[in-house]
């Protein structure tokens, strides 16, 4: 009897002993998954060679490139003919309404149709104003996982990252402010008018297209074709990147 107490009493010690053994390898673990991130990050940075530079380095450089598109690109969409006189990113009519602008202009009422495009163009130019708090907070809210896809990405990587952050919020802003920018700019007039005369032709097959939506979504397509080109100019020429820490992280793109 006094033996089997002895044994259970150092079976229980045992037991404490694999327990306390355990903790302390959960704990090491957890430390090492807090950092490994971070440590990838850096190893990726030393295999590449250069300046040795700190991830928040790093970052802040990715941060200023993004900065960099929306201020120099996406700021030339809000001003006047910003859409309309850019061929890059112009928004045309919708499939189902090209019919109209054919035949307008076959009767003699291209002006008409060119009026038409204009007024939707400029609810995307109104419409962009808007834009920027949503880029800032993503901007904001790169995180190192984010810092190194694009660093390591392909040349539209930043411009991604951009897209999967902010699209949605971005159609929740631009939707209801294209809505309300029909009327401010005239298009809902002039593209009633227009739907109007087009209707009255004999033998034509009537239309009424939301174009809210359509505006909404070439809007969009537009903002990011802009920071496209601003990430591409940064990525290929190194006189585009404008300050020592573009240099510096941009470089280290350049050895992959």
């Amino acid at each position: 009897m006094v033996v089997n107490i002895v044994r259970l009493g150092t079976i229980k010690k045992q037991i404490r002993l694999k327990n306390k053994i355990m903790l302390k390898r959960i704990i090491v673990l957890v430390v090492v998954l807090q950092f490994v991130g971070c440590a990838e990050l850096q190893k990726v940075v030393n295999q590449l060679g250069g300046v040795p530079l700190t991830q928040e380095q790093i970052g802040n450089g990715l941060k200023q490139a993004l900065d960099n598109g929306i201020k120099h690109q996406v700021s030339k969409l809000t001003a006047t003919n910003g859409f309309y006189k850019n061929e890059l990113v112009k928004i045309l009519l919708p499939k189902e309404l090209q019919v109209v602008d054919r035949t307008l202009r076959k009767i003699g009422l291209g002006s008409i149709a060119d009026e038409g495009i204009k007024a939707i163009n400029r609810t995307a130019e109104d419409a962009v104003k808007t834009a920027t708090p949503i880029f800032i907070n993503a901007v904001k809210g790169m995180t190192f996982t984010d810092a190194k896809d694009i660093l390591l990405g392909g040349q539209t990587a930043a411009t991604s990252y951009l897209k999967g952050k902010t699209t949605s919020a971005l159609y929740g802003k631009f939707n209801p402010v294209i809505k309300n920018s029909f009327a401010k700019v005239g298009a809902d007039k002039i593209w009633r008018d227009l739907i109007t005369k087009y209707n009255a032709i004999p033998f034509i097959k009537k239309v009424n297209p939301d174009l809210t939506d359509y505006v909404t979504t070439q809007a969009l397509k537009g903002v990011f074709t802009m920071i496209e080109i601003e990430e591409k100019g940064i990525r290929e020429k190194v006189g585009l990147r404008t300050s020592p820490l573009l240099k510096s992280v941009f470089a280290l793109q350049d050895k992959k």
